[in-house]
């Protein structure tokens, strides 16, 4: 499956993006560096996914002159992690959108069915303002990303953007038919996934590498 050609799937390609992602695939790399990274590949993607943001003009004054500057347009943002892979994510989009409120999505997968179960929400009061990204490492299956999109687009949620680091063609398919508005982000399409519904080559279960549990 190819997405080149898809402008709702937007690979970060940038060299420094691909540099920091093979050492996270690595698997000898520690669960504090595989943290740190995640964190920094969060930054990157979201200034890709923010690029569209309207402005406006206001005036300053600079210690020398006034000057003609654009700022952000009143627009309201939120972040919303996938639990619990995804709140690895938050701070690097909170970097670069410290006014960001984030809400919490708990999901998780049949291991059998690989079928995702929601079992907590909690999103700030006005969630149907806001444009929303929701974060989460990996994409697999797609299932739990669509039963976000569900439960989003069911709070009266507009403008959607999902972020992750790792896709595999099966889900980035899977999601866009899903919803034909939604946006894809991530840092790189990997080939398939295995039996398991484990990508490949992947990086592994990002959450246990994110808190270094098994």
């Amino acid at each position: 499956m190819a997405f080149e050609n898809n402008d709702r799937v937007i690979v970060v390609d940038h060299p420094m993006v691909q540099h920091k992602l093979a050492i996270l695939r690595d698997k000898t790399t520690s669960s504090k560096q595989f943290r740190e990274l995640v964190r920094e590949l969060a930054m990157f993607e979201a200034y890709e996914a923010t690029r569209d943001l309207p402005l406006e003009e206001v005036v300053v004054e600079t210690p020398v002159a006034e000057a003609t500057c654009s700022i952000i347009k009143g627009r309201k943002m939120a972040i919303v992690p996938i639990l619990r892979a995804g709140l690895g994510m938050v701070e690097g989009v909170l970097d670069l959108i410290p006014a960001a409120r984030v809400g919490h999505l708990g999901m998780y997968r049949d291991e059998e069915t690989h079928i995702p179960h929601e079992y907590y929400a909690k999103m700030p009061e006005d969630i149907a303002e806001r444009d929303v990204l929701v974060v989460d490492p990996m994409l697999a299956t797609g299932g739990s990303l669509v039963a976000a999109i569900e439960y989003l687009r069911k709070q009266g949620v507009k403008n959607l953007k999902l972020m992750v680091l790792v896709a595999a063609p099966e889900g980035v398919k899977t999601v866009l038919e899903a919803d034909p508005d939604v946006v894809l982000y991530t840092c790189a399409v990997d080939e398939r996934l295995n039996d398991a519904a484990y990508i490949v080559p992947g990086l592994g279960d990002a959450g246990d590498r994110i808190f270094g549990t098994k």
